[in-house]
């Protein structure tokens, strides 16, 4: 019997400069992958199925034909990872402060889930949440 691969979720994402934004996320705890990496794109390492490319805006122009959105202006999306708890959630958030992240909307809490949210360097916007295992 053959098993399966675990689904994997590549998320490409454009960044300006390449250097800022792996130093920017390497201060958050995450590593990278230099097999899939160069001067163009930074694998970055989240869990063993989920990496976050890094591409140098140029290069991920290629990947489309559509105009790429000014995430510092616009809303392209939300990335959502979770964490184990709150205090997790927050470690993560003073990390990412540190770093040189803004806090565009207040932490939320909703009894069961806890989330708080940065916007990286290049726009991005990432929410991170902490979500209590339910029993029904």
């Amino acid at each position: 019997m053959t098993m399966a691969m675990p689904r994997m979720i590549f998320v490409n994402l454009p960044v300006r400069d390449l250097e800022a934004s792996k130093a920017f996320f390497g201060a958050l705890g995450y590593t990278f992958n230099p097999q899939f990496s160069d001067h163009n794109a930074a694998c970055m390492v989240v869990s063993e199925s989920i990496f976050v490319m890094l591409l140098v805006e140029a290069f991920f122009q290629t990947f489309t034909a559509k105009p790429l959105v000014d995430a510092r202006r616009q809303t392209e999306m939300i990335t959502c990872l979770s964490a184990e708890s709150r205090a997790a959630v927050n470690t993560l958030m003073d990390k990412a402060l540190a770093a040189g992240a803004s806090e565009p909307m207040p932490a939320r809490d909703h009894g069961f889930m806890y989330q708080r949210g940065f916007q990286d360097l290049d726009g991005h916007l990432w929410e991170i949440a902490y979500m209590e295992a339910r029993s029904d």
